[in-house]
């Protein structure tokens, strides 16, 4: 690292740390401030490896001042980020307004309504972390209803249920009760003959452009004043599957002349001939368009808001043509913008990513390199991690932008107390030890906590280091928890000196693994498999057990010994520096 970059990273990580100490009235973490800091920098990234050391030089300087000196400093770096925070302690205790006229309601009602074509994406967290959310504000009940009536464009995907049920459990909530739409279509025709019977609907068999043309312009379809009988009659034609696909549909009547031309006449039912793949909802071919079908069960089901797309606002204006038809009241209505996800190559879409699992671009949905909720699971990062960042983000109708960074921040808060501390070498360079070094390393397994011990690390006679690490020749290092060495006649020669060389800022603080007995490590991570090298202890790690390398990151073990594979190595999942 040069002069010029280093400064950067100083500059830049004293501005982290004296936020993360103020906005928490404590010490600066360096854990804490790393996703942050990494995240608004880049360019900082390829450096990965060596920005640690820097960061924990100026997090030590920081916290060496007193509350009032760092706020005093902060104010002089960033006087706007300290405004933030101090609004922050004056505002309401909730990222989450209030919702509209909550005190009118008996019961918040609320629901959560995925199309079961696949797993969640990160995405799609956003909204049962916020519907979960008011429902524990209000002491409310929300539902899990499965939009699966478009067995062709948006074909079901049988494993998705239970799949979208264990991502929901893995953010934290628990539905009151969970639907199939597919399950009530019967409910929705009795609701179709209703509205027919009120001279609400007709039968349409105009062709798609035939009635976007009459629509445009204002006219009417010729089939619009039909009789009621000869409607009803038609639709349960349509209900006996006497037509084909595209045939026939089952038109709202609305205002064939409204300015907005989307919600003329807009199609409640309409015909497929692709059978679904739930078995109990395969005889079935006349099937609701979306915005009939949600409209009748919200009401059924007695919701009293529903928080939606801003690119969705036509469907609440389309359903309440239906809602005054039948004299009903329509739910609160949040409408918020989309979330932009940084951080990966996939596109956030559900289908995508089942392309690429078919094709064997990813391996699965669990695959780390998938924006996937299994994805984040199986790599340690916990669902109250993801809950928080996207409740952090408000309802507000713009777009917004999350950054992984902060998913990562609210993580290893989460984690970094209680995981354990270990050494991993990738790539590792061998090289031998000269003049009679300790014989073992006791590294703390926790730098906060004593209590817990150490881990004996036997050093031999060489040992690995990444190849960054290694010094100029006759340049001195400090193997941690072993000692200071110099690098002369292609070895590491021990020095003896103590750690103050270390504190003065002489030498450099590195990791390392024995060479004869470390353990060897696949480590899949977003860009794809890391090999490397761990201190022996590793190999006796627990599956699901969350470790951090040093100076690499967090990892889940996966799989012990490499079971998963049948080799001799621990396979870990990469979560985040």
């Amino acid at each position: 690292m040069d002069d010029d970059l280093r400064e950067r990273v100083e500059r830049e990580a004293e501005k982290h740390a004296l936020l993360n100490a103020v906005k928490h009235e404590s010490d600066a973490d360096v854990g804490a401030i790393m996703g942050p800091l990494m995240g608004e920098n880049p360019a900082f990234r390829e450096h990965g490896d060596e920005i640690p050391g820097v960061v924990g030089g100026v997090v030590g300087r920081v916290n060496d001042l007193a509350y009032a000196e760092k706020r005093e400093r902060l104010e002089e770096l960033a006087p706007e980020e300290l405004a933030e925070i101090e609004a922050e302690d004056e505002g309401d205790e909730h990222d989450l307004p209030d919702l509209p006229r909550a005190e009118e309601h008996d019961e918040i009602r609320m629901r959560c309504a995925p199309n079961p074509n696949g797993p969640w994406h990160v995405g799609h967290a956003r909204m049962p972390a916020v519907i979960g959310t008011y429902k524990d504000r209000y002491d409310g009940w929300f539902c899990v209803r499965f939009d699966d009536t478009d067995p062709e464009t948006k074909r079901p995907d049988l494993e998705a249920y239970d799949a979208i049920l264990e991502d929901l459990e893995y953010l934290g909530f628990e539905p009151d009760a969970t639907y199939r739409a597919s399950d009530r279509l019967e409910t929705y025709y009795d609701h179709a003959r209703k509205l027919i019977d009120m001279g609400g609907a007709y039968t349409c068999s105009c062709s798609g452009e035939e009635f976007s043309e009459l629509k445009n312009d204002g006219n009417a379809c010729p089939h619009r004043e039909k009789d009621a009988e000869t409607v009803l009659e038609e639709f349960e034609d349509m209900i006996a599957g006497v037509y084909d696909s595209g045939e026939m549909v089952l038109r709202v009547k609305t205002d064939i002349e409204h300015k907005n031309p989307a919600l003329r006449d807009w199609v409640a039912f309409r015909m497929i001939d692709t059978p679904h793949p739930r078995e109990e909802a395969s005889g079935y071919r006349c099937w609701p368009m979306l915005d009939f079908q949600s409209a009748i069960d919200d009401h059924l089901i007695g919701i009293t808001h529903i928080i939606r797309g801003i690119d969705l606002q036509d469907s609440a204006k389309r359903q309440g043509f239906l809602y005054d038809y039948f004299g009903w009241e329509y739910p609160e209505v949040v409408h918020w913008g989309h979330v932009q996800i940084d951080a990966y190559d996939v596109t956030m879409s559900t289908s995508t990513i089942a392309e690429l699992i078919e094709n064997g671009e990813l391996d699965g949905w669990d695959d780390p390199r998938a924006p996937t909720l299994k994805s984040l699971r199986r790599r340690g990062i916990r669902g109250e991690a993801i809950v928080d960042a996207m409740t952090g983000l408000g309802t507000s109708t713009s777009d917004v932008d999350l950054a992984m960074s902060t998913i990562y921040a609210n993580n290893r808060e989460l984690i970094d107390e209680e995981t354990d501390r270990r050494f991993l070498v990738r790539d590792g360079t061998e090289v031998p030890l000269g003049g009679s070094p300790p014989d073992e390393a006791n590294p703390p397994l926790h730098p906060n906590h004593e209590d817990r011990g150490v881990r004996g690390i036997p050093a031999g006679d060489a040992v690995l280091l990444e190849p960054a690490d290694l010094p100029d020749r006759e340049g001195r290092i400090w193997l941690k928890g072993l000692g200071c060495f110099r690098y002369t006649r292609d070895a590491l020669q021990y020095t003896g000196e103590d750690l103050d060389v270390v504190r003065e800022g002489e030498v450099d603080v590195v990791h390392w693994v024995p060479a004869a007995e470390s353990v060897p490590v696949r480590m899949r991570t977003m860009d794809g498999d890391v090999s490397g090298r761990a201190e022996p202890g590793v190999a006796d790690l627990a599956a699901d057990e969350m470790v951090q390398f040093e100076r690499v990151g967090f990892a889940r073990i996966d799989t012990p010994s490499g079971e998963a594979d049948g080799s001799e190595a621990v396979l870990a999942y990469y979560a985040h520096p």
